[in-house]
């Protein structure tokens, strides 16, 4: 399904017919039903909007954006959740109690309310939202990659490492990191959905993406006051937003379920044998 959706988002509006952001002058082209036929002759398969332009070719032109700034805030925010819960589960001491501390802080307050404050504090764009996606999303990544450095750093092998005269960056980016990774790829592709939600709220705020730039958000906010009369504005990016989160999901929860097979198995000493 996501695979589909990207090549959609990538191609489609290459293929599709008009400008998806130049405005209609003609008042018949505007709020088509899906299937009509425009004023110039062209097939409009999801109808068009209030300023004439086709839906369909703005809902995969909106997905470049939504896809690339969920995918883009959560594997940055990963990335740092990695980065600092390596760090803290290697040194430990101060390193360990300010870092678990400053995540506990956040994790405190609702993700929510952090990301209308940080949004208000900064100009919106879609830079701001990849930044806030990023600000307030490391946390639980940076939790679970502390917690397997922790149990990992007085196994035997890496006691034969330091006992070889290896140096310790290398030991935890070589040997330790990459045994801690299995948490934090399932987090990462868990976040994704997540990401992209939180950024189509975002803009159906006023936030996130601004027009005429669209956004799944923008593009849903922008219809809500025709769901009587027009409908489709609203309903056909709101699929394609729960399609898309609901897909990312069911990855990131197939790849947890593959991940903890290969561990029971690897933990079986009768596979081992």
């Amino acid at each position: 399904m996501l695979s589909i959706l990207t090549l959609a988002v990538v191609v489609g509006p290459i293929l599709l017919p008009g400008d998806p952001l130049a405005i209609d002058a003609v008042l018949e082209a505007r709020l088509l039903p899906p299937f009509a036929i425009g004023t110039e002759g062209q097939l409009h398969l999801l109808g068009t909007d209030r300023f004439g332009r086709d839906l369909l070719a703005r809902m995969l032109l909106a997905g470049r954006i939504s896809l690339a700034v969920g995918v883009a805030g959560s594997l940055l925010a990963a990335s740092a959740g990695v980065l600092l819960g390596a760090v803290a589960g290697w040194l430990g001491g101060i390193a360990d109690r300010l870092t678990t501390a400053l995540a506990d802080t956040l994790l405190a307050i609702p993700r929510l309310v952090l990301l209308l404050v940080f949004a208000t504090l900064w100009s919106p764009g879609l830079g701001t939202v990849v930044a806030i996606l990023v600000a307030t999303g490391w946390m639980g990544t940076m939790r679970l990659v502390r917690a397997e450095v922790m149990a990992l750093r007085s196994q035997p092998f890496i006691e034969g490492a330091r006992a070889l005269g290896t140096a310790d960056s290398r030991i935890l980016f070589r040997h330790v990191l990459p045994n801690a990774l299995g948490p934090a790829i399932v987090a990462a592709t868990l976040g994704v959905g997540n990401a992209i939600l939180l950024e189509s709220g975002l803009s159906f705020l006023g936030l996130g993406v601004q027009p005429p730039t669209p956004s799944w958000g923008n593009m849903i906010a922008g219809g809500r006051d025709l769901i009587v009369t027009a409908p489709w504005v609203a309903i056909a990016p709101g699929l394609l937003l729960v399609v898309t989160v609901l897909a990312a999901t069911l990855l990131g929860d197939e790849l947890r379920d593959r991940l903890a097979g290969e561990a029971v198995t690897l933990d079986d000493p009768g596979a081992r044998a």
